[in-house]
């Protein structure tokens, strides 16, 4: 495998400008795929349009992927509200003092779960949309001071409008992934997933498809949108990075499905989860 990078504070001083993956696919051949950071976009704020910004900082092609983080999407689109205009209820205060954490944080916290799985040692939560994630992905950095930032409250339609805006702007048809950063059951530190997705489809499905020695598949289903976007977590970084959108260039299309959450029944972690809570 050869590999070139830059465009990312990670790889400052290199020659190139992308990272390019020479490799070899099950069904063809997969060449050359690249990979974007786009840097230079300015501090997001609520009625920023940062499908037009991103399209000036970067030309686009039919067929890329473009992965943004949740906190540019959500800051333009006002998902954001101070501490102060926050009242605690008694359970915020509670698991507060329960957790160590701001009453008013925690009080955000819950307005954003549909369901509170675990309330210790820290708040784990479903979303409306599926998600599980902790503290419901309520997040304080990359704000101002005394301000929160929430999930987009239906991602997967996000992630449609902005593909729209894209090819509005561009007349480019593309693919787009709004991330999160997430924690990882049995395994330490954070990783890209993601929320929303458009243009592809969540899981690449081999299950009917024979490995190398004959044996059919009845298994494997790969969350390609999840590996995309932990490798455009990668190129972004998590502190001070200034880069909020990636593009994949040269990436195959897949087939597949939709269903990347479990359902309730399904997710076995969930389930002895929420009896420990009971």
């Amino acid at each position: 495998m050869n590999c070139v990078y830059v465009n990312s504070p990670f790889f400052a001083g290199m020659e190139r400008n992308a990272f390019i993956w020479h490799s070899a696919e099950y069904h063809g051949v997969m060449d050359n795929i690249t990979v974007i950071g786009i840097r230079g976009l300015p501090i997001i704020h609520e009625g920023d349009d940062i499908a037009s910004l991103i399209c000036k900082k970067q030309a686009l092609r039919d067929g890329d992927i473009l992965s943004i983080a949740s906190t540019i999407y959500s800051k333009s689109k006002g998902y954001t509200k101070p501490l102060a205009s926050i009242t605690p209820g008694e359970r915020a205060h509670r698991l507060a003092k329960l957790n160590g954490e701001d009453p008013r944080f925690v009080q955000a916290v819950l307005d954003a779960s549909a369901d509170i799985i675990m309330e210790h040692p820290f708040i784990l939560s479903e979303l409306a949309f599926g998600h599980i994630g902790v503290r419901a992905g309520v997040d304080q950095s990359n704000i101002e001071d005394g301000m929160v930032i929430f999930l987009p409250p239906d991602p997967m339609n996000a992630a449609d409008s902005f593909r729209a805006d894209i090819k509005n702007i561009s007349g480019k048809d593309i693919g787009v992934i709004i991330t999160d950063t997430c924690g990882r059951s049995f395994r330490r530190g954070q990783t890209g997933n993601a929320i929303g997705w458009s243009g592809m489809t969540a899981i690449r499905d081999f299950r009917g498809d024979v490995d190398l020695f004959g044996h059919v598949l009845k298994i494997t289903e790969e969350a390609v949108v999840d590996e995309i976007a932990g490798f455009a977590n990668f190129v972004m970084g998590e502190s001070n990075n200034g880069v909020p959108a990636v593009v994949f260039r040269n990436c195959p299309r897949w087939s597949g499905h939709d269903s990347l959450y479990f359902s309730k029944t399904e997710d076995i972690t969930r389930n002895l989860l929420k009896k420990e809570v009971a």
